[in-house]
C-alpha cells in the first residue's frame, strides 16, 4: 500500500462526502479508492469511515485522524512546491479562501487574471464567511478583511475598508441628515448582521470610541437586502463600504456621520507561517497588489 496515496483518496473521500466523487476528482476508479481506504484502516486497525447505502461519514477516529492527514498532505505538497521553486512560473494547484460577499466581487476577478497569467496553475476558490484553518483546510492563501488575531498566520495588508453608515437622498430629505452619532436614535435603521438583544454601532470621537445603541425596524443577515432597502427609503444601515460602493456610485445612496467614523480596517492576504512561500503563492500576491485597488478606506472615494 502506498501510504500517502491512500491517505489522500482518504481526505478526498471525507471533503467530497462519497467514493465516487472523490473517484472522480483522483481519475480512479470508485472500486480503487475503496481499496486504498479499506488497506488505510487495516493498516491502522481502526474504521475511520461509517458506509450507507446513501452517505459516508467520519467516525470520531476518522475526524481526528483527518486533521492529521490534510497537515500531512499540506507539508508534502509545500515540499514539492520548494523543491520547484525555481522554476520561473508558478504551477500546481493553488486554494484560496475569502469572504462569501468581497471573494464574490473582488477575489473571483483576480482569481480568473491569475490563472490566465499562469496556465500551468489550477485553482480553487473557497468562499465562507466563516474563519478558516488554512493548514488544516489545505488552503495555501487567503484574504481576510478586518484585524487579524492568528499570529501564526504571515500577513500583507493589500488595501484598507471604511465601515460606514449610508442612507439614501430621498430618505435624508424627509427626515434630515443626522449630523452626530447620537441623531442615530431618532432615524429609521436597518441593522445587517446577527440579530442582538442590544444592537449598537460604532463611531469614534476625538480619539476614543463612541457606542450608540439604537433600536432597528428591519433586521437582515446579508448586506445586500440592508442596502437595497436602505436605497428605498427604508432608513439608515451600517455596512462595509464594497458592499455599498454600486450604489453609491449610482447615487442610491449617500454616506453620513463620516466624521465619527472608527479607522479603517485591514485586508490582508495571509498564509501559514509553518510553510514555505511557494512560487505560486508568491505570484498570487504579487499580482493582487499590482493589480488591485482595494483601499476602500479613503474618504475621497466615495465622499
Amino acid at each position: 500500500m502506498d501510504r500517502i496515496e491512500a491517505m489522500t483518496a482518504f481526505v478526498t473521500v471525507a471533503d467530497l462526502q462519497g467514493f465516487a466523487p472523490a473517484a472522480r476528482r483522483l481519475g480512479i476508479s470508485a472500486s480503487a479508492v475503496t481499496r486504498l481506504v479499506a488497506s488505510l484502516e487495516e493498516r491502522l486497525g481502526a474504521r475511520l469511515l461509517q458506509r450507507t447505502t446513501r452517505s459516508v461519514t467520519l467516525t470520531d477516529v476518522g475526524a481526528r485522524y483527518l486533521e492529521r492527514a490534510r497537515r500531512i498532505l499540506a507539508d508534502l505538497e509545500e515540499a514539492d512546491g520548494a523543491a520547484q521553486a525555481e522554476q520561473a512560473q508558478p504551477s500546481g494547484r493553488l486554494v484560496v479562501a475569502a469572504p462569501v460577499g468581497f471573494g464574490r466581487l473582488h477575489v473571483t476577478p483576480l482569481m480568473s487574471a491569475y490563472l490566465q497569467r499562469y496556465p500551468d496553475v489550477s485553482g480553487e476558490l473557497r468562499l465562507n464567511d466563516r474563519m478558516v484553518n488554512l493548514v488544516e483546510e489545505g488552503v495555501d492563501v487567503a484574504v481576510r478583511v478586518g484585524d487579524l488575531a492568528d499570529s501564526s498566520l504571515v500577513a500583507r495588508q493589500v488595501g484598507d475598508m471604511r465601515r460606514i453608515v449610508v442612507a439614501s437622498p430621498d430618505y435624508l430629505k424627509r427626515r434630515g441628515e443626522p449630523k452626530t452619532p447620537e441623531a442615530v436614535a431618532e432615524h429609521d435603521t436597518i441593522q445587517f448582521g446577527a440579530a442582538v438583544v442590544s444592537p449598537e454601532w460604532k463611531f469614534a470621537r476625538d480619539g476614543q470610541d463612541l457606542r450608540i445603541p439604537y433600536t432597528p425596524r428591519f433586521i437582515c443577515n446579508v448586506a445586500d437586502a440592508a442596502i437595497w432597502h436602505a436605497a428605498q427609503g427604508g432608513g439608515l444601515t451600517r455596512v462595509l463600504a464594497y458592499q455599498a460602493a454600486e450604489a453609491l456610485a449610482a447615487g442610491k445612496l449617500k454616506v453620513v456621520l463620516a466624521a465619527f467614523e472608527q479607522p479603517a480596517i485591514p485586508i490582508h492576504v495571509v498564509y501559514p507561517t509553518s510553510r514555505l512561500l511557494s512560487t505560486k503563492v508568491r505570484a498570487f500576491i504579487d499580482l493582487a497588489v499590482e493589480t488591485t485597488d482595494w483601499r476602500f478606506g479613503e474618504k475621497r472615494r466615495m465622499g
